[in-house]
Formats: structure tokens, C-alpha cells, sequence
């Protein structure tokens, strides 16, 4: 009989456990949440769900292009990569009122995949990287499986291109590992490489 009792309270639980995950994801679904906030800059391979509301024909999942480019209907392309949600928003639903009255335009990012790091040289593990968060150098390293033992721990090097130019950031894995230099210990963004000779 306890054997019973314990199965039927068993099967409630799962049960419970079912509904509110089901009824969380229908919520997430409906409400399009965006995760990544609108001051999230837009890049290439990011997939972007743009709807007008209660328009059927003006609701698509777009991947932006590696010329940063989207598509969408009534107004054809329009650069996207390099761009706030925000201002793609408000670029969006200033070219759709010509079509649309007083549209409700929405801009989610559905999918990040432009977010990449790159980690090359004496490492165990290397390759790219995808940043779902704010990550230094040091979690980074980690990340790609730590350092090999022919590795040259103090002269690793940090490319980051922006606007054209490439800067050179200096890594003492040495020095940061023993809490001294912690100033090398950047934050990463978008495209950065390290060099681990």
C-alpha cells in the first residue's frame, strides 16, 4: 500500500513538473522575450524575429547576412550588422509607416551566432569560441582546455579589430595567474583573437 502512495505521488510531481514547463515555454513563446536587450548590437549570422503585430504577412525570422545585410517584406534590404535592436527597430518602423498605419513593430533577436572568439597556437583545445556572456582572457584559456606544456606562457597575444584597425593587447599568463597585472585581463568582444605561440 505505501509502495502505491508513493508511486501515485511520485506520478503527481512528474506531472506538476510537465505543466509549468509547458506553460513557461508557451509564455516565452507568446511574449518573445528579448534576452539580449535592446542596446545589443546586431551581427553577422544573428537570426532576428521582426513581426508586426497582428500582421501574419509582416512576421519572419531573418538571418542577417555576411554583408549585414536583412531582407524584409515592403522594404527590401536594409543594413542590419553593426546596429542596436533598437535602431534597427526604429529604422524599421519608420520605413513600414509608409505602408503600414501606425505599425507595432517588434525586433527580437532569436538566435546569436555572431558572437565569436577565436584561440589559436599551443592550446589543447583550439578553434572558435562562441561568448554567451562578458568572458576575460583567463576563462577564455580555460575555456579552450588550458595552455599545452610547450606553450609560451608570457607572451600571448590579444587581436582586436575595430574600425579598421587592429590593436595588440600583451597577455603575462604568468603574472595574472599569480593575481599581479590583472590590467591584461580583458573583457573579450566580438572577433577578438588569441595568439597563444
Amino acid at each position: 500500500m505505501k509502495k502505491v502512495k508513493l508511486w501515485i505521488m511520485l506520478l503527481i510531481s512528474v506531472s506538476l513538473i510537465s505543466i509549468s514547463i509547458f506553460a513557461t515555454a508557451s509564455l516565452a513563446k507568446e511574449e518573445k522575450v528579448n534576452f539580449f536587450g535592446d542596446d545589443y548590437l546586431i551581427g553577422r549570422g544573428d537570426i532576428l524575429d521582426i513581426s508586426v503585430w497582428k500582421d501574419e504577412a509582416l512576421t519572419k525570422l531573418v538571418t542577417v547576412l555576411p554583408d549585414g545585410k536583412i531582407s524584409f517584406p515592403l522594404i527590401g534590404d536594409i543594413d542590419a550588422a553593426g546596429k542596436t535592436v533598437t535602431s534597427l527597430r526604429n529604422e524599421l518602423n519608420k520605413k513600414i509607416e509608409q505602408y503600414v498605419p501606425d505599425p507595432n513593430l517588434s525586433v527580437v533577436v532569436q538566435q546569436v551566432n555572431s558572437m565569436m572568439i577565436y584561440i589559436i597556437g599551443r592550446i589543447n583545445h583550439p578553434g572558435r569560441f562562441v561568448l554567451n556572456t562578458n568572458i576575460n582572457v583567463l576563462q577564455a584559456l580555460s575555456m579552450a582546455g588550458g595552455l599545452n606544456p610547450f606553450a609560451k606562457k608570457n607572451k600571448i597575444l590579444i587581436f582586436r579589430e575595430e574600425n579598421g584597425k587592429t590593436t595588440i593587447f600583451k597577455f603575462r599568463y604568468n603574472d595574472v595567474s599569480r593575481g599581479e597585472a590583472l590590467e591584461q585581463n580583458i573583457i573579450l568582444k566580438r572577433g577578438d583573437i588569441i595568439v597563444v605561440p
